[in-house]
């Protein structure tokens, strides 16, 4: 006779914990999307339940979802199976007790609140370069506003630097954003106090493009003090984010965050940086990735510009406007202009007339002949060219002789060329 008829209610016992089994099954395969919809729903569900599993930039991870496919992943973390390859055991029980709190669907609810989507490897507007990350790449993006972070990541360039900037780094970083924004370049920066936000605004100054890379949930700016300035952002421009909706940033965070700000980008330019600024962190991801550095000199007994000019020492290249940054990033014959000094009114003069204004004296007049022998010319041809340089206003006679004007004094010693 069978244990159900003995006992006469474990079968109903038996039944009711298939039941629940059923219903854990189904509320975690709802979790994950591994029931409704075709593959491509299915792997966005998986990619945002595995968002909110793993950390940005887990190698680990990220090396699963290239061998197994993001689905298996997401569906091994979710039930009851041994470790995948590659962590020990208190790891994998870590990740599982996340995913026993991981809800896709309920993230992209809340995503959709403030008007947040999440991009995906293979999407349309997925940028093509994060693909250079390898096995760190994001399992996907949070991203806010209108534009597509694709377009407007293949012009763009990132500007990141010390939190505590001086003036001079505040100024300058602003200058260089609005300058690339006036070339119609993106500027790309992490939101953050000092550097960040003067180039946000910079960008947003000159009525051009910005991106904001958060180390947090895209739904809660932070700094805190910045909520108005990434609130615009997110207007204007985009605000993008690895972590879900909800979550907090952590020092480790900004780290791997600025990854992404140099896979994302052509180029980065540090404005100001101390020798342990966390910024450096973006020059190094981005020298990994063959990405062009830069680096804004600045004075050299300052302290937050010592890392700076340690770059400068090694790999990075010396700019000091947009044009310079656009010059190396840029397309070819995207050129600076050439530097030079002020044109003075007689560098226009002709050589032969340059040298008869040279050979006047400082003071006093001199006489024709003694010009003629300064000049190294015949005292005809130098009385010829005094009357020039006196119709231009540069000598007059004086009796015999001939002496500078003021104004020739003047031009004298302005210029910078003499001693």
């Amino acid at each position: 006779m069978s244990t159900d008829m003995n006992t006469g209610t474990s079968g109903a016992d038996g039944r009711d914990r298939d039941r629940d089994s059923a219903d854990r099954v189904r509320d975690r395969d709802n979790r994950v999307g591994n029931r409704d919809g075709d593959d491509r729903d299915r792997e966005l569900l998986a990619r945002v339940f595995l968002a909110r599993v793993a950390e940005p930039g887990d190698e680990a991870v990220g090396r699963w979802v290239r061998e197994h496919g993001v689905c298996e992943v997401a569906r091994r973390l979710a039930g009851d199976h041994a470790p995948l390859p590659g962590i020990s055991r208190r790891r994998w029980d870590g990740l599982r007790a996340r995913a026993g709190h991981a809800d896709a669907r309920r993230d992209l609810a809340l995503a959709g609140d403030v008007g947040a989507r999440f991009v995906a490897p293979g999407d349309v507007e997925w940028p093509g370069q994060l693909d250079d990350l390898g096995d760190a790449r994001p399992l996907g993006l949070w991203v806010r506003g209108r534009p597509s972070l694709r377009m407007w990541a293949l012009r763009s360039v990132a500007l990141v630097g010390a939190r505590a900037c001086t003036e001079y780094g505040a100024h300058m970083a602003a200058d260089l954003a609005a300058g690339l924004a006036e070339r119609g370049w993106v500027v790309v920066s992490g939101g953050a106090y000092g550097v960040d936000g003067a180039a946000h605004r910079g960008a947003l100054g000159a009525g051009g493009a910005t991106v904001a890379v958060l180390a947090c949930g895209v739904d809660r700016p932070y700094p805190r003090g910045h909520t108005a300035l990434i609130t615009r952002i997110a207007e204007q421009g985009l605000v993008v984010g690895e972590l879900p909706p909800g979550d907090h940033p952590t020092p480790s965070r900004f780290i791997v965050r600025n990854r992404v700000i140099a896979a994302l980008t052509r180029g980065t330019v540090v404005v100001e940086a101390a020798c342990r600024s966390g910024s450096l962190a973006t020059v190094r991801a981005a020298r990994r990735l063959g990405r062009h550095t830069m680096g804004v000199p600045g004075p050299a007994t300052s302290s937050l510009s010592a890392g700076v000019h340690e770059l400068l020492r090694s790999e990075a290249v010396l700019v000091t406007d947009a044009a310079e940054v656009v010059e190396l990033v840029g397309d070819m014959g995207e050129l600076a202009p050439a530097r030079h000094g002020p044109v003075l009114p007689r560098d226009l003069l002709e050589p032969a007339a340059r040298r008869v204004l040279a050979a006047l004296p400082g003071r006093g007049a001199a006489p024709p002949g003694e010009i003629a022998r300064g000049a190294q010319t015949t005292q005809d041809d130098a009385i010829a060219r005094l009357y020039e340089l006196r119709s231009l206003g540069y000598v007059e006679r004086h009796g015999d002789g001939w002496k500078l004007t003021r104004q020739a004094m003047i031009s004298v010693r302005a210029d910078p060329g003499r001693c």
